[in-house]
């Protein structure tokens, strides 16, 4: 007992010193010792989120199953926080018409949803992804998501154009496209009957078990996309998606690609709808300044094109490269409707260097290489002077262009909608990548600290 005493006795002299020594002047230079770091939690999501919730960067969140916002109900989600999706339950985040999700996250504390999977043991379709549906309109009313085909996207062409479904921004996804049933997996990222009021900013999505993002119709615009190692396609638009995409990078390595006997992978898959209907609105998208490189090494057979462009899609591309041996070529215009979209002016493609074999796999060539529209076809990789490794798959790739080549200075005059531009490709002279990327999240130590 009297030993207790003592002891019991010493540490109230010692926390008492402690006090005194934590509590000294403002004079003092470590008088600001901050707060005392407290031991974040992991915790479990799984169901309906009905009230307005916050996500804090200090925790982790483990989505369980298939998880969604309700509408009305906003779920924020702070600069640096890391969301897990559990594999067992194919885990998969929706955000339901009507609802927003706010994750905006910043330069240096990106927000990252990852797989659930330790270092080593991560792979493509680990768990489902991220979903968001809103208002906007869709030549398609009442629609459901392929895998989860329960939710309901409004839809039609009277749907609201502005709808707002949140923020995302400087965001990461990793690992997603889980299979929930043969060939019917969910995207990285899906963007079905998106509004403009939306913002969609600073993205990458890698390793994606399906597509990295797909677009169902509305009317969202999208900046400064990264695609990563991606199994299918990298960007896919259909049921009418109207929106404007500026700033893109798209790496493949060319060992990787869908196996299923129903598709194959292409840069950009593009149609109406699946059957190539006149609905309306039609598919009429415009990209700019996008990249599409391929690896190195022998090419999966199941690749296709990097520019796919069929049933009716009128999309429009300008300014942007293509560098890597798809089998097929580069710009496929698939189908008569969509050749005929080109040369009746419902699509434009313009300020395009596609180096390939065949730079056109189909589609009106003498318009294509009219002067004016400044496209480099069958364009020499030597020439173009890209950045040293510029399609590496270990580690970040080459980003800036070197000094002197065509395409900084080689592009075409932009429409209306997307930001004025001289160069081709993602990059001028600015490398927006910096900082918030990851291009090796096998190996990332996602630990709950």
């Amino acid at each position: 007992m009297k030993k207790l005493t003592t002891w019991m006795l010493a540490l109230l002299v010692s926390v008492v010193t402690l006090s005194t020594m934590v509590s000294c002047s403002k004079d003092d230079e470590d008088d600001d010792l901050g707060t005392v770091p407290v031991p974040g939690t992991l915790t479990e999501v799984s169901g309906n989120i009905t009230a307005n919730t916050t996500w804090s960067a200090k925790n982790q969140y483990l989505l369980k199953s298939f998880v969604y916002v309700q509408p009305g109900v906003t779920l924020t989600i702070e600069p640096g926080t890391v969301i897990k999706g559990d594999q067992a339950s194919k885990a998969t985040l929706f955000i339901l018409p009507g609802a927003k999700i706010i994750a905006d996250g910043t330069k240096e504390k990106p927000i990252v949803f990852t797989s659930n999977q330790a270092i080593g043991s991560r792979r493509a379709g680990d768990w489902g992804g991220v979903v968001i549906l809103g208002k906007a309109p869709a030549n398609k009313k009442d629609f459901k998501i392929e895998g989860e085909e329960v939710s309901i996207v409004p839809g039609g062409a009277t749907g609201d154009a502005a709808d707002n479904s949140g923020i995302l921004r400087y965001v990461r996804i990793e690992f997603g496209g889980i299979a929930f049933q043969t060939d019917k997996e969910i995207n990285g990222l899906t963007l079905a009957g998106v509004g403009s009021g939306t913002v969609i900013d600073y993205v990458q999505v890698s390793y994606s078990g399906d597509d990295a993002i797909e677009w169902f119709g509305g009317t969202v615009n999208a900046k400064h996309l990264v695609a990563y190692r991606t199994l299918d396609d990298d960007f896919d638009t259909d049921y009418g998606y109207s929106g404007i995409v500026q700033y893109g990078l798209i790496l493949r390595d060319p060992a990787v690609a869908d196996q299923c006997t129903c598709s194959d992978s292409n840069g950009f898959e593009s149609d109406n709808d699946g059957t190539g209907s006149a609905d309306l609105p039609q598919t009429s998208a415009k990209f700019g300044n996008i990249s599409v490189f391929m690896g190195t090494g022998t090419v999966n057979s199941k690749f296709r094109s990097a520019f796919r462009i069929r049933r009716n899609s009128a999309i429009s591309i300008y300014n942007s490269t293509v560098v890597g041996a798809f089998p097929k070529g580069g710009l496929e215009l698939e189908s008569d409707a969509s050749q005929n979209n080109f040369k009746t002016g419902k699509s434009d493609y313009r300020g395009l260097a596609i180096v390939n074999n065949k730079a056109v796999v189909s589609g009106d060539t003498v318009m294509l290489k009219a002067a004016d529209r400044k496209n480099m076809l069958g364009a020499k990789e030597a020439d173009l002077k890209l950045p040293a490794n510029f399609n590496v798959l270990t580690g970040k790739p080459g980003i800036l262009l070197q000094t002197g080549s065509p395409l900084l200075t080689g592009g075409a005059t932009l429409p209306t909608g997307l930001e004025a531009t001289t160069y081709m490709g993602a990059f001028g002279t600015t490398d927006w990548t910096e900082t918030w990327t990851n291009f090796d999240p096998q190996n990332t130590d996602y630990t709950l600290k």
